[in-house]
C-alpha cells in the first residue's frame, strides 16, 4: 500500500513548475516522478538536487519497480540534467550544485538486454559515454576560449589554471560490444580527468578482440570494479592470457565470468598445458575472487590444475557444459571450495553414467552452504533423481533448484515436490515437463514442436496434481514451474 507521503508526492509532480519545497522531500518526489514517467520533472529535481549523492536504486526502491516502469526517457532526463549542470558550472562562477555522485548501478536488464518498455543496457552505456565525451569536449572548448581572452593581458594562458568545478562521478554497470566500443573507449580515456567521470562497477563485453578489452580495462578506475563478464569473445587460452593479467589491478574484483571463451583442453598438448598453468596463475592473482563462470569451456580432467592457485574458496562456481569427468568432481568435493559454495551450476553433464556418485559426494560437502543448484539437461531419469534426493534434502539452505531438460516422470516429480517442500528456504524449482506427458516419446534436444509433442490432457492432469500438493502444503511462497525463463537468475551479489 502506498504511503500518504508518496500519494502527496504524486500529486505534486503532476504539475510544473514545482513549488519551493524542503530538501528532505526530494527523494520521494524523485521516486514519484520516475515511477509516473515524468522526465521534465526529473530534470527539475536533479537541477536543484540538495544532496551529494543521487542513487537510482535507493530512491526508486526495489528492482521490480525499476523493471516494471517505463524508464528510457526518465533515465535520459537525469543524464541530460547532470550534463546541463556541469556546463553551467564551467561557464558561470558562483556556488556549485551539491550533486557529486550519480549512482546508476543495478538498473535492471533482461536476457535480451532490455528493461520492460525501457532503455536497453547497451544504449544506456552509450548514453552515459556520449554524455561524458560531450562534457569533456565542452570543457576543452571553454578553456580554449578563455586562453584566447587572456592572452595579451598577462602574456600567458590562464583559463586552464583557473579552479575547475569538482564535477560528478557516475557509477554504472557498463555493457559493450563492437558497436559501442569506440564511444566507451573515448569516454573512459578522455573523461578520466573531466567533469563527468565514469566509474564502472560491473563490466560486460561481448564479441570484442582481446586488445579492445584490454584497452577498456586499462582505462577504468581500479577501485570500483567488482565484476568482469567476458562472453562470446572467442578468446581461447591465448586471448585469456592477454587479458587476465590486467585484472589484478582491480582489488575489489569478486566475480569473473568467462563463458563461451572457446577454451578446449580435452586433448592435452604441450601448448594447452602451458596455457592452463598460465590461466591458473593469473586467477591466483585475484585475491578477492569469489565467483567464477567457465561455462562451455571443455575442461575434462583439468579442473584441479585451473583452480589450484586460488587464494580463497569460491562461493559461486558455474561449470555448465564443461565436459567434466569424475576426477573433476572428486577434486571439487575434496577442495576447500566445496563447504563454501553457495551457487553451483553443473548443467549439461551426463549424470546417467559415472558422474552420479561423484555428484552425490560433492552435494554432501556443499549441503550446509548451497543456496542455488542448477542441474539442467543432465540426462537424469527417475532412478538418478531417487539416488540424489536424500542428499538434496540435506541442503537445508537451498533456495533454487533447476532440473529442466531431464527425463523425469510425473510420479518422480510428485515425490520431489513433496520432499523438497520440507526445505524452508526453497522458493523456486524449475522442473522438466513430465516424460510421460509426451506423445509418443520425449522430443529431441533441439527442434521440437511443443504443441505437437506434448499431450495437453496429460500435462493438465499432472499440473493439477502438483497444484493440489502445493495448496495442501500451505507454501504460498513456493514457485514450482516448468518454464525456465523469466525468473531472473540468483545473482552472486544478492546471495
Amino acid at each position: 500500500m502506498e504511503s500518504l507521503l508518496f500519494l502527496c508526492a504524486r500529486r505534486i509532480v503532476a504539475h510544473r513548475p514545482l513549488p519551493a519545497l524542503p530538501g528532505d522531500v526530494y527523494p520521494v518526489l524523485f521516486q514519484a516522478a520516475f515511477l509516473d514517467g515524468r522526465p521534465l520533472v526529473l530534470r527539475d529535481l536533479v537541477t536543484a538536487w540538495p544532496f551529494p549523492v543521487l542513487n537510482f536504486q535507493r530512491l526508486v526502491g526495489r528492482r521490480e519497480l525499476l523493471r516494471d516502469h517505463p524508464c528510457k526517457l526518465c533515465v535520459q532526463a537525469v543524464i541530460l540534467a547532470v550534463v546541463a549542470q556541469l556546463r553551467r558550472e564551467l561557464e558561470e562562477p558562483g556556488p556549485h550544485s551539491s550533486l557529486r555522485v550519480l549512482d546508476m548501478t543495478g538498473l535492471p536488464h533482461s536476457a535480451s538486454g532490455r528493461a520492460a518498455n525501457g532503455m536497453s543496457v547497451w544504449s544506456g552505456t552509450v548514453a552515459l559515454a556520449k554524455a561524458c565525451v560531450e562534457v569533456s569536449k565542452h570543457q576543452r572548448e571553454f578553456q580554449r576560449r578563455g586562453s584566447k581572452r587572456h592572452k595579451g593581458r598577462s602574456g600567458a594562458a590562464t583559463a586552464s589554471a583557473a579552479p575547475q568545478p569538482p564535477g560528478v562521478d557516475v557509477h554504472a554497470d557498463l555493457f559493450v560490444n563492437g558497436t559501442s566500443y569506440g564511444i566507451l573507449r573515448d569516454a573512459l580515456q578522455t573523461a578520466a580527468a573531466g567533469p563527468l567521470r565514469l566509474k564502472c562497477r560491473e563490466f560486460q563485453a561481448e564479441e570484442l578482440l582481446a586488445s579492445g578489452i584490454v584497452s577498456l580495462l586499462e582505462s577504468m578506475d581500479p577501485s570500483c570494479v567488482r565484476r568482469v563478464d567476458l562472453r562470446f569473445n572467442n578468446l581461447g587460452l591465448t586471448g585469456l592470457s592477454v587479458i587476465l593479467p590486467h585484472l589484478s589491478r582491480f582489488p575489489e574484483l569478486r566475480s569473473l565470468k568467462l563463458q563461451y571463451s572457446n577454451v578446449d583442453v580435452r586433448r592435452p598438448t604441450p601448448e594447452s598445458a602451458i596455457g592452463i598453468r598460465c590461466l591458473a596463475g593469473q586467477l591466483g592473482m585475484l585475491p578477492s575472487l569469489r565467483e567464477l563462470n567457465l561455462g562451455s569451456s571443455r575442461l575434462s580432467g583439468n579442473l584441479r590444475q585451473i583452480l589450484c592457485d586460488l587464494q580463497a574458496p569460491l562461493e559461486s562456481l558455474e561449470l555448465a557444459f564443461c565436459s567434466l569427468v569424475p576426477a573433476d568432481l572428486a577434486f571439487l568435493s575434496q577442495s576447500f571450495h566445496a563447504p563454501a559454495l553457495k551457487r553451483l551450476d553443473l548443467s549439461g553433464h551426463d549424470f546417467s553414467q559415472g558422474l552420479l556418485e561423484p555428484l552425490r559426494l560433492l552435494l554432501e560437502e556443499t549441503s550446509a552452504s548451497l543456496l542455488h543448484l542448477d542441474l539442467m539437461e543432465c540426462r537424469m531419469a527417475d532412478s538418478h533423481l531417487d539416488a540424489l534426493l536424500p542428499t538434496l534434502r540435506r541442503c537445508s539452505r537451498l533456495r533454487f533448484l533447476g532440473l529442466y531438460g531431464n527425463s523425469l516422470s510425473t510420479a518422480a516429480l510428485k515425490d520431489l515436490l513433496q520432499k523438497t517442500l520440507e526445505l524452508p528456504d526453497l522458493h523456486l524449482v524449475v522442473y522438466p515437463l513430465p516424460a510421460d506427458c509426451y506423445e509418443p516419446e520425449p522430443p529431441s534436444e533441439f527442434g521440437w514442436n511443443f504443441e505437437e509433442s506434448v499431450d495437453g490432457e496429460k500435462l493438465a492432469a499432472a499440473t493439477a496434481e502438483f497444484s493440489r500438493i502445493l495448496e495442501d502444503s500451505g507454501r504460498n511462497d513456493f514457485v514450482w514451474t516448468y518454464n525456465p525463463y523469466g525468473h531472473g537468475a540468483l545473482d552472486y551479489f544478492s546471495l
